[in-house]
């Protein structure tokens, strides 16, 4: 749906998940994602598996030994803005199992006066029962650096490999799917 506002052209959205929150955004924030740009990346390959170092702050990919690709991140911090330890914050460690994975997703979170509410995060791919994902990450650069509430932030390009390649696969149609466990990709988070 679209309507003239101040002689521009906005589309109505409305969420789909979540509060389902109802927004009027200029059309030019707007494009169409191509089916290539979510086509699988080496749908055959066995033994898919991610590392994400937080005290390198990097994360790659592998198929078997075979590194197929590496990228620097941005994990969980441990600090506040003031300096105090909020674990709550790092990164869970340990064994997870992707197990959603969504083409845009809104995300929301913290108390009044701290929190964040992000809509559109692209190539979300959730990998803990926290909520935690690998995602694309727009508002900040500082990959190599702590920096999320737990999140693995990573750049919008190499979020989208990361979404196509690892599993589960997602229809062009669909653009949200969740997969029963054991899940999909194993993505291991170490110190």
């Amino acid at each position: 749906m679209q309507t003239l506002i101040d002689g521009n052209t906005y589309y109505h959205a409305i969420q789909k998940w979540g509060y389902g929150d109802e927004f009027w955004v200029p059309a030019q924030a707007f494009r169409q994602i191509e089916p290539d740009e979510l086509s699988a990346i080496h749908p055959q390959a066995e033994n898919k598996h991610i590392r994400v170092s937080s005290r390198y702050q990097t994360l790659s990919c592998f198929e078997d030994t075979r590194e197929v690709f590496f990228c620097r991140v941005s994990t969980g911090a441990k600090f506040n803005a003031y300096g105090e330890e909020i674990d709550e914050w790092a990164t869970p460690r340990g064994r997870h199992l992707t197990w959603r994975k969504l083409i845009s997703h809104h995300m929301s979170g913290g108390v009044s006066g701290s929190g964040w509410d992000l809509p559109g995060i692209g190539y979300t791919v959730l990998f803990s029962g926290g909520g935690e994902a690998i995602h694309s990450t727009f508002w900040h650069n500082d990959f190599g650096i702590p920096r999320s509430r737990g999140c693995v932030n990573v750049a919008p390009e190499d979020a989208q490999w990361i979404f196509r390649w690892s599993e589960p696969h997602i229809p062009y149609d669909v653009g949200d799917l969740t997969v029963s466990m054991p899940g999909g990709t194993a993505v291991d988070v170490f110190d």
